[in-house]
């Protein structure tokens, strides 16, 4: 359970002193998670990880002086379905040492940080798992999918005839500066449409548009369009790199897009017919998109888009206050469930009514009524994003009906219009 205490000070686990490390800290820091992550040459990139220290949010195992775990977070705005958002305590940097393994040093990391983020008022926690088994012990469930193509060109021809343009819209390359300016305004605009997106600062925008530059990194510098409507809008944007190829007098160029975001079909198709028409490009890798975007129904043939074999979970969430997470996102029908969930960590344990009323809006509280479904926090965070159904959940054995049916009217209710999916890794 979780309880009040002071998250910040240091506590000694098995002979292993964990504690937030100071800003001259860092660079050791840095050192220690490139090891962790099996990387011990890499570059190390102190003005970077300087400007990502927070008080008490960028966190270190000690062996006497030696760091030999890590562990970092910050604050991020999540998108719910409807397009509100809550404040998210996002993990990332995780590792610990192979020499120190199954010595408590991650329970202790994650543990100080779930009760800090509880603490500051943030609704969930989110993470990028590197491996499925780690993180559903501290009540994280997968919250989002990632979704990406291989297009072969040859058999596709293109997009489909008769689908609607901008009037008067035109697409431009744009450089670097204008890439980071223009996108960032953009983005902002567009994650508020997408359940599951998070925020990108400005150290994002900095990194991916060369103007930090981490030792060891090979920047390419890609190619970047830009689409506006008649009006001068920026509504669209795409990122993508070529692989120039030739067999023989033949090309074969890889064309893989790294980025694109559309706030409406007539620019996403500005910008696809874009993408399928560089010359010399034979295949198309689209490495990440939504898992319900509509592009292979806008090819010419449809089975020219081949999912891509790293199509998997990506964000998992975790459930800190119930009711402001469940209480924020709109719902799919009008209608009431109540869960008995299971929160080893304490902070999801207890029965709550889900009440939506028929607009769509909906409010989450606890109750004493009969439940109808019973779950584990891993499970409901699962759900909160609608990555996952309530009957699939139930048929797995993940899910227990309590009440014959709960499963599939709990489903009308957290049914959401678009899949979840976070483009921005962290």
């Amino acid at each position: 359970m979780h309880n009040d205490s002071d998250h910040t000070a240091p506590e000694t686990v098995n002979g292993i002193q964990v504690r937030a490390v100071a800003v001259d800290e860092v660079e050791e820091w840095n050192r220690a998670l490139n090891f962790g992550f099996l990387r011990p040459h890499a570059g190390v990139a102190p003005e970077l990880r300087r400007r990502q220290w927070q008080p008490g949010r960028m966190v270190a195992g000690f062996d006497g002086d030696r760091q030999i775990a890590t562990f970092r977070s910050f604050d991020v705005d999540l998108t719910v379905p409807g397009g509100a958002v809550v404040r998210a305590d996002a993990i990332t940097n995780v590792t610990v040492s192979a020499t120190h393994r199954r010595r408590g040093l991650l329970s202790a990391m994650m543990r100080r940080d779930l009760a800090a983020a509880a603490g500051r008022g943030c609704a969930v926690a989110v993470l990028m798992a590197a491996e499925y088994n780690i993180y559903g012990r501290f009540g994280f469930g997968p919250a989002t999918r990632g979704s990406g193509w291989d297009i072969d060109l040859g058999r596709t021809r293109g997009l489909r005839e008769g689908l609607p343009g901008v009037p008067g819209g035109r697409t431009d390359f744009v450089t670097l500066a204008e890439q980071a300016e223009l996108g960032a305004e953009l983005y902002d605009r567009w994650r508020l449409t997408q359940p599951g997106a998070i925020a990108r600062d400005e150290i994002w925008w900095e990194r991916h548009t060369n103007r930090i530059q981490v030792p060891g990194d090979t920047f390419k510098e890609p190619f970047t369009a830009v689409h506006w409507d008649a009006d001068g809008t920026v509504t669209g944007m795409v990122v993508y790199r070529i692989e120039n190829k030739w067999d023989g007098a033949h090309p074969d160029a890889t064309l893989t897009v790294e980025d694109f975001i559309a706030l409406d079909l007539p620019t996403a198709v500005a910008l696809w017919r874009l993408v399928l028409s560089v010359d010399w490009v034979r295949k198309v890798v689209v490495a990440g998109l939504a898992p319900d975007d509509p592009l292979p129904l806008l090819l010419q043939d449809p089975r020219a888009a081949v999912p891509r074999k790293d199509n998997a979970d990506a964000m998992w969430l975790r459930l800190l206050d119930v009711e402001a997470a469940f209480g924020a996102r709109a719902y799919g029908a009008p209608g009431r469930v109540v869960l008995e969930v299971e929160d080893e960590l304490g902070y999801a344990s207890g029965r709550f009514a889900i009440e939506v009323a028929e607009d769509g809006t909906g409010r989450c509280v606890r109750t004493t009524d009969e439940a109808d479904l019973a779950l584990g926090a891993s499970e409901l965070g699962s759900l909160q994003l609608g990555a996952e159904t309530a009957p699939r959940l139930a048929a797995a054995g993940l899910v227990t009906e309590l009440r014959p049916g709960a499963a599939a009217a709990a489903d009308l209710l957290l049914r959401t219009p678009l899949r979840a999916w976070t483009p921005t890794d962290f």
